[in-house]
């Protein structure tokens, strides 16, 4: 018998196997020259967004027992905001870290137990209190939005649409 969690894990590693697809398809192709243009806004360019939402992937494998850090892990630790003056890595470090933790993160999802996923939020989000499956949806929602944020981008770079295939 599936338990209410069990149903919500199985929407959230779907979810984390379309992004792990759309990841990569969303910085496909952007050369590194593009990637910290801010087209002269203080929006987040597309190398800190990447980053961020690699380091996201490695935080949630932490909180499931996964001892793996990103390469670039002390430019976004606690979760750090865009920095000034400062050369983010380039795509292929992402898309390789990338590739380092969704598989694994996956399994650790698969498995992670209904006494974890209801224990409290690990992360203190905001507006709680919240339990760590609340904590896994939000960071699966956050994914969403920064692969969103790379296809606009993407767009405002003269780059083509993302492909879905």
């Amino acid at each position: 018998m599936e338990t209410k969690n069990s149903n919500s894990i199985h929407t959230l590693v779907s979810m984390n196997d379309w992004h792990t697809k759309l990841f990569i398809n969303v910085i496909e192709g952007i050369a590194d020259k593009d990637t910290q243009n801010r087209l002269n806004t203080k929006a987040n360019h597309i190398a800190w967004i990447a980053g961020s939402i690699v380091h996201g992937r490695f935080d949630l494998g932490k909180y499931l027992g996964l001892d793996l850090k990103q390469t670039s892990d002390e430019l976004f630790k606690d979760y750090k905001g865009i920095q000034e003056n400062v050369t983010y890595p380039s795509l292929d470090e992402y898309r390789n870290d990338w590739n380092k933790i969704s598989g694994v993160l996956k399994d650790a999802l698969t498995n992670v137990s209904e006494e974890k996923l209801n224990s409290p939020d690990p992360m203190e989000m905001p507006g709680g209190p919240y339990t760590f499956l609340d904590t896994l949806v939000a960071c699966t929602d956050r994914e969403s939005y920064c692969i969103g944020q790379i296809g606009l981008w993407r767009r405002l770079l003269g780059y083509g649409a993302m492909k879905y295939s």
